[in-house]
């Protein structure tokens, strides 16, 4: 039976798409899948970033959540707008907003080094030290809450007109700063300056990242697989505004005075013709998720046009409602899931386990292998795990839902 006191999906009186709930719930189901395996060495390669250019599965999904981001823009600002709340207003929420989910990426970035016990390991001063010039400051958080803020500031003083030029104009000055903008190199130890270079660890934006982020004082705040650059850089986060606001136009295309049929064509056909662009322009300047090309965030823009205009048709326009609910729930708290996940990932990781000889194994490490590994083949015991992640995530964000609890930041 329902709980009378849950919001109901889709009703007429909210105007809410249940589309779009759903869209972003397989979004983060997604998220959790690829960001969870039982083994990274063992998994299957769609469930993998692509090694550099290129894409795979996994490459489509923080893009994707990214434009649904700026979907929800028009949707929510407009329908404020229209019930008398100042544009001032607007902003100083979307600000306040904006920081509580940055800080939140913070936390996440943070909170192994309040649970590993290098406190008492190392002590206060030189463990703030370390803390001070190891903690990685980019993040997927940081990264959504500079686009949806920038983005939000764009619609609210830009009409139409403007949103369509600042996206084009972000897409083409990232594409001139990585295509001309000198960088030094060491060449048989002689600093020399090139420009557009696209190679892993050899261009402009990896290069802004190690200027800015990285330094003898400041320490290391990057990724630190890489130490030198990060996957949500700084002069990458251009072209990932642009993802945001392709969600922004596509929100005014959904709020226009047309027909389902007609905005649901128009999905398709402009979703397929940005991905042949995206193609078109790839090339040139390659699709790289690292990178956040121009040519990446406007193929996946077309991709999630045409994914979305599919639930949107099957959801809003006919009416297949009920099998796809349980994502519909997922997407209602997407943040509070993902940081959930943030959260008891590194648990799993810093809580260990006696082995034995004055050993110790990650509590992941002993459940995986006790529990997943006689199971199946590496690859498979790895994504069992991985779905027991969605799984569980799932129950909790169904919880929420039926207590009608709505995290809302």
């Amino acid at each position: 039976m329902s709980d009378p006191a849950a919001p109901q999906l889709n009703t007429p009186a909210r105007g809410r798409l249940m589309s779009l709930d759903v869209f972003r719930g397989l979004t983060i189901a997604a998220m959790m899948l690829v960001n969870n395996p039982g083994n990274w060495s063992a998994a299957y390669p769609p469930l993998l970033h692509a090694d550099w250019h290129g894409w795979t599965f996994t490459d489509v999904i923080f893009p994707f959540f990214l434009w649904i981001v700026g979907v929800a823009i028009p949707l929510s600002t407009s329908r404020r707008l229209e019930q008398g709340q100042g544009r001032r207003e607007l902003l100083q929420h979307a600000l306040r907003r904006a920081i509580i989910i940055f800080g939140l990426g913070l936390f996440l970035n943070s909170f192994s080094y309040f649970i590993d016990g290098s406190i008492v390991r190392l002590g206060l001063g030189d463990w703030l030290h370390h803390y001070l010039t190891n903690v990685r400051l980019p993040g997927v958080l940081q990264r959504i809450a500079v686009c949806y803020f920038i983005a939000t500031v764009i619609f609210l003083r830009t009409n139409l007109r403007g949103q369509i030029l600042w996206t084009v104009g972000l897409l083409a000055v990232y594409w001139l700063i990585m295509a001309f903008a000198p960088f030094p190199v060491n060449v048989h130890g002689e600093t020399r300056y090139i420009h557009g270079l696209f190679e892993k660890g050899h261009n402009f934006s990896n290069y802004m990242d190690n200027l800015v982020l990285n330094g003898p004082v400041i320490g290391t705040h990057v990724w630190r697989t890489t130490k030198t650059w990060d996957p949500e850089g700084i002069v990458s986060t251009l072209p990932a505004i642009a993802t945001c606001l392709f969600g922004i136009l596509t929100g005014h295309l959904l709020r226009a005075p047309r027909s389902q049929s007609e905005k649901t064509a128009w999905l398709m056909v402009i979703g397929a013709l940005l991905m042949w662009l995206g193609e078109l322009l790839n090339l040139a300047l390659p699709i790289n998720k690292s990178l956040w090309t121009s040519s990446y965030a406007v193929f996946m823009a077309g991709l999630a046009m045409v994914c979305f205009g599919v639930c949107y048709w099957f959801i809003d326009v006919k009416g297949c409602r009920t099998l796809v609910k349980p994502f519909a729930i997922y997407g209602m708290n997407a943040i509070t899931v993902f940081v959930l996940a943030g959260v008891l990932g590194r648990l799993l990781v810093e809580i260990k386990i006696p082995a034995g000889a004055d050993k110790s194994v990650a509590l992941k490490t002993f459940l995986y292998q006790n529990l997943f590994v006689p199971l199946a083949s590496p690859m498979n015991a790895s994504l069992l795990w991985a779905l027991m992640f969605v799984l569980l995530l799932y129950g909790v964000a169904h919880v929420m839902y039926r207590k009608n609890w709505f995290v809302k930041f």
